[in-house]
């Protein structure tokens, strides 16, 4: 790979052409060291990504977009993570299929894409055969996706806003929406097909998340109203209400507490009523501190 742009760094949208080879972060709040918070089976994505075996996430410190409330802003602040080789790297993805994985989780990955390829390249010379997983924030150039093409096998990006008003308000991003609609469009064509195995784990396909937050069901109507008008069945739907208001008496009390039950009915009653099938909903206690992950470095 030509690590070269990262002397002017322009992979994500924000463009910030920061000399990360000099050891400069940038926006994402990475240099051009690969740093890593945990590798680990994981319980807690959708059914078909997670399975009774886990999925093999790979976590990556940092992040283009850093939304407010941030769930893993351990890693999405640059803080927690080990700098490693990308040698290691593709040494990781191995020991996940060793342990059973359904498949290889990039996790918070736009930053390190070129690190990743050349990692994958490692590792399936050596055995490797998991689909891959790009479990991103939906904030994604399009160019930079399609030097993944042929390497990702399952898109799985968030979709998290419609409105510019909390997408400016949490995100510091005034062009989310016509990001991540392109992005997902180009996603949605490299992988023109979903399959399943025979347990129901998916080898490819795209399932777009949405995570609803306090205040802003209408703006989640918008947003499930214009990926199924847009995709119909082509991609799933993953509609979440797991939103934790991890740090209270922020600048933002709106979001110091959880969606209520009623909210969140009536976003999947919506879904329903439009005509959406292939989805995932959450049920149960998922809104709980419980399910973020310890960046310990674990498996790194």
């Amino acid at each position: 790979m030509d690590f070269s742009i990262l002397k002017n760094c322009t992979l994500c949208p924000r463009e910030c052409r920061t000399d990360r080879t000099a050891g400069k972060l940038g926006y994402c709040r990475a240099s051009d060291q690969l740093k890593v918070a945990r590798a680990a089976l994981h319980m807690w994505e959708e059914p078909c990504i997670s399975g009774e075996e886990g999925s093999g996430t790979v976590f990556f410190t940092g992040c283009a977009l850093g939304c407010v409330y941030c769930q893993n802003r351990q890693i999405s602040k640059g803080s927690a993570g080990k700098v490693i080789t990308i040698e290691r790297l593709a040494d990781i993805f191995l020991e996940l299929q060793k342990m059973g994985a359904n498949n290889i989780n990039l996790v918070t990955p736009s930053h390190y894409v070129l690190h990743i390829i050349e990692a994958l390249d490692i590792s399936k010379r050596k055995g490797l055969t998991l689909p891959v997983v790009y479990n991103c924030s939906g904030y994604e150039k399009t160019e930079t996706l399609k030097l993944l093409e042929g390497y990702v096998d399952i898109y799985l990006p968030d979709f998290k806003y419609m409105s510019e008003e909390p997408a400016i308000k949490y995100s510091n991003c005034k062009n989310y929406f016509p990001i991540a609609a392109k992005a997902v469009e180009e996603m949605v064509r490299q992988v023109s097909e979903t399959q399943f195995d025979d347990r129901g784990i998916m080898q490819k396909g795209v399932i777009v998340r949405h995570l609803t937050l306090p205040g802003y069901l209408e703006d989640s109507k918008r947003i499930v109203k214009y990926l199924y008008e847009t995709y119909k069945d082509r991609i799933f739907l993953s509609i979440m209400n797991q939103y934790t208001p991890i740090v209270k008496n922020t600048p933002y009390p709106e979001l110091n507490r959880r969606i209520t039950e009623e909210e969140y009915e009536e976003l999947i009653d919506y879904a329903i009523d439009i005509g959406v099938e292939n989805g995932f909903i959450q049920e149960g206690e998922t809104a709980s501190e419980s399910f973020i992950p310890v960046f310990n470095g674990e498996g790194v």
